[in-house]
């Protein structure tokens, strides 16, 4: 029998040694290495998970993917829960994605994700949640969304009163608020759509000011007055104006309604349109006046009043007129009587007609011509001398 070699100890150590060493450095090949900064992962993130917003708006969150996990990886994306009717892609690029190569130990790889938010939306609380998904590796996101279309991103203008009435003379007057409800201030440009004829103006409440738009700083109200003007000529009807105010981003608008009851109109004058009379002191003298309706309304209850010097008196014939048809002419007279000691020379008298709806006014201009004592005598004199000369006439005449 052979005899069998003896390993000495040393040389066993050796192989051991060498041995651990070889299964250390398959192991090593097999498990992922582990990052400085934690287990190996991939994680999906974005600046700000958390947004208010309203219906119809189109949002973008930028996306960052990290890889940690120990080899390059192609990361499937995923909107795992969105809910329905809402759309939303991944792009990179402006180009859609689904998938993404991210090496290992990049932390600064990125993806937009869009969602479009459906008009009919209810407000409310909603989660979305997004996954990626890398060979072996997974992570979850959730994006939290407020919807609130009248605390942000819609603006208004609105008043109580959209409807008012009155007649073709009325000065119509809103006043509307104007509300910025983004986040960012904001100019409003304004404009009005009106039948033609009609003014339409606005100004900050309070101020006479007219302007073609304001200022209105993010989460604000401001209060404008709309003054609205209708043409002279109106007809009786209803009359809608839309106004608008047109920022950046956005246009609202306000309708307006205006009931026009009818055009009240008065013209007092005279049958020869002249205004000036002759009179005597203490005489009365009659002047004929002419009262026109030239609105398209009746006019009912028309008062006739004067003013005149001190110690005058006017009279009309028909003080109050029960009724004036759209178009027609009243005539009626007025009696002046200048007082008794009124010098000769001329005089101003004011004379009026109206009622609640529409009125008009002449001034006259009175020429006073006053018959004196040494006048009467002078007629008188000459009256004598006329009979005294064809009393002698007749006496020498007959010799």
């Amino acid at each position: 029998m052979k005899r069998m070699k003896t390993v000495r100890p040393g040389r066993l150590a050796a192989l051991l040694l060498a041995l651990l060493t070889l299964s250390c450095a398959a192991l090593a090949e097999e498990t992922p290495a582990v990052a400085d900064d934690g287990p190996a992962r991939i994680e999906l993130s974005t600046q700000y998970p958390a947004l208010v917003a309203k219906a119809g708006d189109s949002l973008t969150f930028d996306l960052d993917i990290e890889n940690q996990s120990g080899a390059s990886q192609d990361i499937a994306l995923s909107a795992v829960s969105v809910p329905e009717g809402w759309t939303s892609s991944f792009s990179a690029s402006s180009k859609q994605v689904s998938l993404v190569h991210v090496k290992d130990g990049d932390t600064n790889s990125s993806v937009d994700f869009a969602l479009d938010i459906p008009l009919d939306a209810a407000d409310g609380e909603y989660v979305l949640t997004l996954q990626a998904d890398a060979d072996g590796f997974s992570d979850t996101m959730d994006i939290y969304l407020t919807l609130d279309a009248e605390e942000i991103g819609e603006s208004s203008f609105t008043v109580e009163y959209p409807s008012q009435e009155g007649d073709a003379d009325t000065a119509f007057s809103y006043s509307a608020i104007l509300a910025n409800n983004t986040l960012s201030n904001q100019s409003y440009a304004f404009s009005a759509t009106a039948p033609s004829g009609w003014s339409v103006s606005f100004a900050p409440s309070g101020e006479t000011t007219k302007v073609a738009s304001l200022e209105v700083e993010a989460r604000t109200t401001q209060s404008v007055d709309i003054d609205i003007t209708p043409p002279a000529d109106i007809e009786s009807g209803t009359y809608e104006i839309l106004c608008s105010a047109t920022s950046a981003d956005e246009k609202v608008s306000l309708p307006l309604s205006i009931t026009i009851t009818g055009s009240y109109d008065l013209a007092l004058s005279t049958p020869s349109g002249l205004l000036s009379l002759d009179a005597y002191a203490n005489q009365e003298s009659p002047l004929q006046l002419t009262i026109t309706n030239s609105g398209n309304t009746a006019l009912t209850q028309v008062n006739l009043t004067s003013s005149a010097p001190t110690g005058w008196s006017v009279r009309f014939s028909q003080e109050t007129i029960d009724l004036i048809e759209p178009g027609a002419t009243v005539e009626t007279t007025a009696y002046i009587t200048p007082g008794e000691e009124a010098m000769s020379g001329d005089y101003v008298t004011t004379l009026s007609a109206g009622n609640s709806d529409a009125s008009d006014m002449i001034e006259l201009r009175i020429t006073v011509k006053t018959e004196t004592k040494w006048g009467v005598i002078g007629i008188g004199v000459i009256v004598v001398l006329a009979v005294v000369m064809l009393a002698v006439m007749r006496r020498f005449g007959r010799r």
